[in-house]
């Protein structure tokens, strides 16, 4: 029976209560650490028309958009490394030559699915097919990369010690030897759980560099004399301010952007596979 309008009696009102479990208390221990970060945050949509068209070019596996948009950012970072700096343990600025980026992954657990990092090592110099060979085998051996090894055998560990958690962050933060094997850059897709176009703002975390990336919708741009539709991937950018400036930012998603809408990535990894094959 029913009572108030339609509202449940009190006897009839239930709720359940479980613990975070072990990779959810890592986050949030990642998510305070970010507070040590100045966030300067970039709110950018790019045309990827011509892009998706080659990502799913007939005659060979469709490459992921993921891995497009991780080649992108790894190129225009090697244009300006300033961008992944971060500072060590001497307060110095530290950025290194190679691009490392994190990507996370959702695998399925015993418990639900989590978002697992996959560490995409010198992104700067791989090819779109190669990243994105990388992130399928991801999804079938989450555990495989350094940070899911570390996380695997010393997660549980630290989870449960208190202060622990914050510890392992704060030396993720500041260690040259931990961030070579971290790497500097980090990328989470969350378009692919939502569908059509949207930005979304993620917290920082120890990362100098995050890109987020939303939905892909159709939308009237500008192309020459002419207004057509055209396939718009929304991005977030977050930067340090403590480590970059406006101005080499300001580049840097000038770069970006120049290498996501003109495709030029894929456009030369299509004609040296075209000249592999006839030779």
């Amino acid at each position: 029976m029913q009572v108030g309008g339609g509202s449940l009696p009190e006897s009839r009102r239930h709720w359940s209560v479980r613990p975070p479990g072990t990779a959810r208390r890592i986050m949030i221990a990642g998510l305070r650490a970010g507070r040590r970060i100045a966030p300067m945050t970039g709110l950018l949509e790019m045309d990827v028309t011509t892009a998706r068209a080659l990502l799913a070019a007939p005659g060979r596996e469709p490459l992921s958009m993921t891995a497009y948009l991780v080649a992108c950012l790894a190129r225009a970072v090697r244009r300006n490394p300033e961008v992944h700096g971060y500072r060590d343990w001497r307060g110095r600025i530290v950025v290194h030559e190679f691009v490392d980026v994190t990507v996370l992954v959702e695998v399925p657990t015993s418990q639900r699915p989590i978002a697992f990092p996959r560490v995409l090592r010198d992104a700067q110099s791989r090819s779109v097919a190669d990243l994105s060979a990388e992130l399928r085998a991801a999804k079938r051996e989450p555990f495989a990369g350094p940070p899911g090894r570390m996380l695997r055998r010393w997660g549980p560990i630290f989870a449960a010690i208190p202060g622990a958690t914050s510890l392992m962050y704060l030396v993720m933060a500041r260690s040259v030897r931990v961030r070579q094997r971290i790497g500097t850059v980090s990328v989470t897709s969350v378009g692919m759980f939502g569908g059509g176009g949207g930005l979304a703002i993620s917290p920082p975390t120890v990362m100098s560099l995050e890109m987020i990336v939303g939905g892909i919708s159709r939308r009237p741009r500008v192309v020459g004399d002419a207004i057509e539709p055209r396939e718009v991937v929304d991005i977030s950018v977050v930067l340090d301010h403590v480590v970059v400036d406006g101005g080499p930012a300001a580049r840097f998603v000038r770069d970006l952007r120049e290498l996501v809408e003109s495709a030029e990535l894929l456009l030369s990894e299509a004609t040296e596979a075209g000249k592999a094959r006839s030779s």
